[in-house]
């Protein structure tokens, strides 16, 4: 049904487009063709001959004709140029006719003037003139011609041709796409507008999920549409919005459906945008875009990575180097809350790194509102995936709930990326439509990268990465707080030459004991080639780094070191990025460093211990590995049995599941305890608040790499 209702759009489209060729864009005049016609008319002038048929000669050649009694006529024009009449009987001389190229006939036709020559000197040539006119018996005359035809094409030519070179100069100068263009548009306002007549489709209906953010972005431009809805009330619109979160949340999306559904001017551009080798150009350009905003007001200004500009004043270490940027603040700062006023405008901006910016920008009357967009939880994905599979002919029995829960920490970008590459694959294997399998296909490209199964390994070397996953595997699934495994392979893929996946559980807090059963997990590779081997190689770079920061977090940022104590150093504005100063002693440092290294050791030593006393089952696992390079749940279930700590787990999800069909029964039993804020989706599904799981999710496929 998709596809005939595609069908019958592009049928609706393709009838609309005119028959001499649709929408497509007139192709631009290349200017290069200026330089074809000067080039033909400079050949023009040379090749054509204003002086008709006649033939030059020189002066001897005039004087044997006047002895041999040929000259009928000479006329001198200009005293310059003397033109010559033949006689009859020469004009019927074979050679005179070649060449001034006339039949032999006489009349009217071959009256001449037939040779032309320049004169010389015309005081000499009026006295040998007189004498052989005597003595050879011919005429001659002056005359004064007037040559204002070839004197004004001329003319004509020069002018045109510095028009055209000043045209073609300014153009690439004023607006082109020469290297150093936009030297007379430099300090102009590079921003992209948007209106009613120019706007685009996104709307709130293609943002999925962000639905806090969506309420307060709705709000602003719905006060653009209503105000008096508003201001009858003595309220004010807030005069700026900054959208803080991580890349790939939805700030820009946001922004695009603000300029779809706002239907007031709209204007587009980057903190890049103002930022230019010259001095003084970005302060320009700041006032050039509010100026051109308050003459369209009501309006809205949108500056993504404001970070580019906002940047905090004086944390710079070269020593006034930028000032420049400094200067584009500062302007930023008086046309969003000056002396003067800014009615009818609303600046919103994006950035993820809000941390940075200068508190001047921060302070309510320019920002007002800070909405924070964080990666999508369980419902929010949902919603994405609902989003994104829509154009993609899937598989009917593709469960959207699986899917969300398989991409635990992925943004609505990663989302929409898993989508397209399962997508990808599909088509790779000539398939009609996207199949689960597909999917967890993706989401394994996307995390560990393309499969290299025809990378040289040496059989050493394939044992020694087998012990070092299972070591993994077996650690991470004795541990009550380790996050539950689900996939191992010892195929490589990537930079890896091994990988675990994990299904990472939705915490918001972290105590001590699960961090460090997350760093015994991690440390459980090494610690393998230890126990069996009695060596180590540097397999384990990813997870000693891994380990490494979350050491250092619980010393020096959580507080979680009872040396150390409740003590954090972490600095929310970034000026430590600024500073050759650390925050705290070198006595102090090197307490941190003691501890740290406590800590790992105690895990490396926690995970030798494990694997010590299940080194039967550890080398049952690696030999799995070999055999299959691929191993799944259901294979260290059969191997270790259930882990005993799932087992509370699953008990308590399936509580969880009672009481929310228990609170379902009773707000559709009783109408004053039905929640108004529920809403429905596109596919017509409840959109209900609810806990995730993080056993539930246990039980799907793959997802994550540690």
């Amino acid at each position: 049904m998709a596809d005939s209702k595609s069908n019958k759009e592009y049928k609706k489209v393709d009838k609309k487009k005119p028959a001499t060729g649709g929408s497509n864009p007139k192709k631009p005049f290349n200017f290069y063709w200026i330089y074809a016609i000067i080039g033909v008319v400079l050949i023009s002038l040379n090749l054509f001959n204003f002086s008709g048929n006649m033939t030059g000669i020189s002066l001897p050649e005039f004087e044997e004709m006047i002895k041999d009694g040929e000259v009928k006529r000479v006329v001198i024009y200009n005293k310059q140029l003397a033109e010559v009449f033949l006689t009859e009987s020469a004009l019927s001389n074979e050679e005179h006719s070649k060449r001034i190229k006339q039949p032999l006939i006489s009349g009217a036709e071959n009256t001449g003037p037939h040779y032309k020559f320049d004169i010389g000197p015309s005081e000499s040539f009026q006295e040998k003139l007189d004498v052989w006119s005597k003595e050879y018996s011919f005429t001659y005359d002056y005359k004064t011609r007037s040559e204002w035809g070839k004197e004004l094409f001329t003319w004509i030519l020069f002018i045109g041709i510095m028009i055209a070179v000043w045209m073609f100069v300014m153009r690439r100068i004023g607006g082109g796409g020469g290297a150093g263009g936009q030297i007379f548009n430099i300090g102009k306002s590079k921003a992209q507008l948007f209106d009613k007549t120019k706007g685009t489709n996104v709307t709130f209906n293609d943002v999925a999920g962000l639905e806090g953010a969506k309420e307060e972005i709705q709000e602003i431009v719905d006060f653009l549409k209503h105000p008096k809805k508003y201001t009858q009330l003595g309220a004010k619109i807030p005069k700026g919005a900054l959208l803080v979160g991580p890349p790939g949340t939805g700030k820009t999306l946001l922004a695009k459906a603000v300029a779809g559904e706002a239907q007031v001017p709209f204007f587009s551009l980057s903190g890049s945008d103002f930022v230019e080798m010259f001095v003084g150009v970005g302060a320009s350009r700041v006032r050039d875009l509010f100026k051109q905003a308050k003459e369209k007001a009501p309006a809205i200004i949108f500056i993504d990575e404001i970070d580019a500009i906002g940047r905090a004043r004086g944390r710079n270490a070269s020593m006034g180097g930028n000032d420049e940027r400094e200067n584009t603040l500062n302007q930023l700062l008086t046309e969003m809350d000056g002396f003067g006023t800014n009615s009818g405008v609303i600046i919103l901006a994006a950035t993820n790194r809000a941390d940075v910016l200068d508190r001047a920008l921060m302070r309510a009357g320019r920002f007002d509102r800070q909405i924070y967009v964080d990666m999508p939880d369980l419902n929010e994905r949902k919603e994405i995936f609902a989003v994104h599979l829509k154009p993609i002919k899937v598989d009917k029995n593709i469960d959207i709930d699986f899917l969300a829960k398989q991409t635990p920490g992925f943004s609505g970008a990663d989302i929409a990326n898993i989508c397209n590459e399962a997508a990808l694959i599909a088509a790779r294997k000539k398939q009609t439509e996207v199949h689960k399998q597909d999917f967890l296909d993706a989401v394994d490209r996307i995390i560990g990268g393309l499969e290299k199964k025809n990378k040289i390994i040496t059989k050493k070397e394939k044992k020694v990465i087998a012990y070092h996953e299972a070591g993994h595997a077996t650690v991470s699934w004795l541990l009550e707080h380790a996050h539950p495994l689900v996939k191992v392979t010892i195929v490589p893929r990537g930079q890896s030459l091994g990988a675990a996946w994990y299904l990472p559980e939705e915490r918001s807090l972290n105590s001590t004991n699960q961090i460090l059963d997350e760093m015994c997990a991690a440390l459980g590779g090494r610690a393998a080639e230890k126990v069996v081997f009695d060596e180590i190689t540097t397999g384990a770079l990813s997870d000693l780094e891994k380990v490494t920061k979350q050491a250092y977090s619980m010393v020096s940022v959580y507080g979680l070191n009872e040396a150390i104590g409740n003590v954090s150093f972490y600095d929310s504005r970034g000026s430590s990025d600024y500073n050759f100063q650390k925050p705290y002693s070198d006595k102090t440092a090197e307490l941190m460093d003691t501890e740290v290294k406590k800590i790992v050791e105690k895990q490396y030593a926690r995970a030798k211990e494990l694997l010590t006393n299940n080194k039967d089952k550890l080398t049952q696992l690696a030999d799995q590995l070999l055999e299959k390079e691929v191993i799944f749940k259901e294979d260290l279930v059969k191997i270790f049995g259930k882990r005993p700590f799932e087992k509370d787990e699953l008990l308590n999800a399936e509580e969880d599941k009672k009481k929310e069909k228990s609170t379902d029964l009773e707000t559709d039993t009783d109408p004053k305890t039905v929640v108004p804020t529920t809403s429905v989706n596109e596919n017509g599904a409840s959109d209900k608040v609810e806990t995730e799981s993080s056993e539930e999710a246990s039980d799907g496929d793959i997802t994550k790499k540690e």
